[in-house]
């Protein structure tokens, strides 16, 4: 309930295509993720990509964090052939952005790896 009433407030104060916004939507779609309710976190990361997306630019590494996150929901509900290319594309962005160095890119690079691997299981 918390998340909600900041997104409201969010949204009625900075308007709904803010920063702010996205990443509290971002947050509510991991929590209902962690919680096992996916199709009630799809949606928000979706929305939280697009404003992202719009807002912050394609490159930006809120994007690839977003497309993540994404990417980790499709894995968990075996969606592998829609995780990999936002894993990849992700990837990319934390590369050109934040270099091969830094945690999020070396996590990334994980997480295509296993994704891979299940998907030789398969």
């Amino acid at each position: 309930p918390l998340y909600k009433r900041a997104l409201e407030i969010y949204e009625k104060v900075l308007g709904p295509e803010h920063p702010d916004v996205a990443n509290t939507l971002n947050n509510l779609a991991a929590l209902y993720d962690s919680m096992g309710e996916y199709e009630k976190a799809l949606p928000l990361y979706n929305r939280a990509l697009e404003i992202y997306e719009k807002v912050l630019g394609p490159e930006h590494p809120s994007v690839a964090n977003t497309l993540n996150n994404l990417a980790i929901l499709y894995y968990y509900t075996e969606r592998y052939n829609e995780a990999l290319p936002l894993l990849e594309r992700s990837l990319k962005i934390l590369k050109s952005k934040l270099g091969s160095a830094h945690p999020s890119f070396k996590t990334t690079e994980q997480n295509i790896q296993d994704l891979k691997e299940k998907m030789k299981e398969m």
